[in-house]
């Protein structure tokens, strides 16, 4: 999944600047609007929900849903393997088919969305489905060695209802394989990014702060960013297209969001619902101030992009203002000490 975090950028409708001569499509103003709309509304969703299962996570005594820690060492790292990473697949994107790398890419892929997304509707389907449902329970195991040295190698419960999640999640899988359509892309895409935001949790505020700010460093390397987005046919961005009034479901001018513009915040954001609950002050002030200023970070980001006419970075934007609104209520309330703590 930490691939998936490299194309951070909101781009215009086919990836050009907006000021190219040979651009052959114009997005009204209607298009341009439902386009970022849309992106901003399914950005949202990941982070709010994703944040309210990272809480229930973290309370979970199952092994197979703990969540994994990202200590201050990891944050510290974790911008220099990104970086290289990127660069990595630029050059791969610069030297090799693009057919081929994609196609690759698709396989590997097409099996973490469909986990991905079978784990995202778990949740939901334990709701839909009646009291009275025979829900049979499942368990996939295997070891290795002897009775006496037995060592379990996978151990893995579910149930019925698991499969049931497993086999839609496959049918949009095989959509999105053989169609590559818009929609199975944000499916994926967004199961992705909820199961970031729910499973990758911060240590601490200082561990967040140290992870999200030195990830601004990487926002200037825009065109290897842009190029990698552009060229990188995996679930890895939200698109929406700017020509759907006019061309319906097979509309093919698209804005997109990186899901690392979704997950780095996210996970931030997430870790302030978390701290609000140990306060145990039945008050979310923290976690609805981040989101709040998540929303104005990326409506600065569109409004900047659509008035310069150039893709921006959009952590750029965010990070100020997840980092600073929350710390601007911690100095009001004379909290600082013990957020950082």
């Amino acid at each position: 999944m930490e691939k998936a975090y490299m194309a951070l950028n909101i781009t215009d409708s086919n990836g050009t600047q907006a000021l190219n001569a040979s651009a052959k499509f114009v997005a009204t103003p209607e298009g341009t609007a439902l386009a970022y709309g849309s992106l901003v509304f399914m950005a949202l969703l990941p982070i709010f929900f994703g944040a309210l299962r990272s809480v229930t996570c973290s309370k979970s005594k199952n092994a197979s849903d703990m969540p994994e820690t990202i200590t201050g060492r990891d944050a510290a790292r974790f911008p220099i393997i990104a970086s290289c990473t990127l660069f990595g697949l630029y050059l791969f994107f610069k030297v090799f088919s693009q057919e081929y790398i994609n196609l690759l890419l698709s396989v590997y892929f097409f099996g973490l969305g469909v986990l991905a997304l079978s784990h995202t509707m778990s949740p939901l389907m334990s709701r839909i489905f009646p009291d009275s449902f025979s829900n049979k329970q499942y368990q996939l195991l295997f070891t290795q060695g002897a009775e006496e040295t037995k060592e379990e190698i996978v151990n893995y419960e579910f149930d019925t209802k698991n499969l049931v999640c497993l086999l839609i999640s496959s049918v949009v899988g095989v959509w999105y394989l053989l169609k590559k359509h818009w929609i199975a892309n944000n499916l994926f895409g967004l199961a992705f990014a909820l199961n970031g935001v729910e499973l990758l949790h911060l240590n601490n505020v200082s561990t967040g702060c140290i992870l999200i700010l030195s990830l601004c460093l990487q926002v200037f390397g825009t065109n290897v960013m842009v190029t990698v987005a552009k060229s990188f046919e995996a679930p890895i961005k939200l698109v929406f297209p700017q020509d759907l009034l006019e061309r319906g479901l097979e509309a093919s001018n698209f804005a997109m969001l990186g899901l690392g513009d979704i997950v780095i915040p996210g996970i931030f954001i997430a870790l302030l619902l978390r701290f609000d609950v140990s306060l145990k002050k039945n008050s979310r002030t923290y976690f609805y101030s981040s989101f709040l200023a998540y929303i104005f970070g990326l409506g600065l980001t569109i409004f900047i992009m659509h008035t310069f006419k150039h893709a921006q970075p959009a952590l750029l934007y965010l990070v100020p203002a997840c980092v600073g609104f929350p710390v601007i209520v911690a100095l009001i309330k004379g909290e600082l000490t013990e957020m950082f703590r």
